[in-house]
């Protein structure tokens, strides 16, 4: 069974950093794509960041320069270290990974962005 744990969220003054933890267990990790995504109220779902198996990475244009991802295939975990966090970033964070044509997602993490 495939499970994702997110860990890491909490509420961050503007400006400051929060790094994010997923946690897989249940499949070979290594070969796997891992996303970060992120679900702010009223909005849908949006992708922020993906790291291939061979350790490509990919960003959304609003975070580039501010947030990596991360990930560390012996312990089994992606992470998304989040820099000069906005406002505007206050959201559930969400993790995800794909097997063949399934889909996995951890249950989410709340980062709160305040003045």
């Amino acid at each position: 069974q495939v499970q994702l744990v997110e860990s890491g969220g909490g509420l961050v003054q503007a400006g400051g950093s929060l790094r994010l933890s997923c946690a897989v267990s249940g499949t070979i990790f290594s070969s796997n794509f891992m996303g970060w995504y992120r679900q702010a109220p009223g909005k849908q779902r949006e992708l922020v960041a993906t790291i291939t198996g061979g350790g490509t990475t990919n960003y959304v244009d609003s975070v580039k320069g501010r947030f990596t991802i991360s990930r560390d295939n012996a312990k089994k975990t992606a992470f998304l270290q989040m820099n000069s966090l906005k406002l505007e970033e206050t959201a559930v964070y969400y993790c995800k990974t794909q097997i063949g044509s399934w889909p996995y997602w951890g249950q989410g993490t709340q980062v709160t962005v305040s003045l």
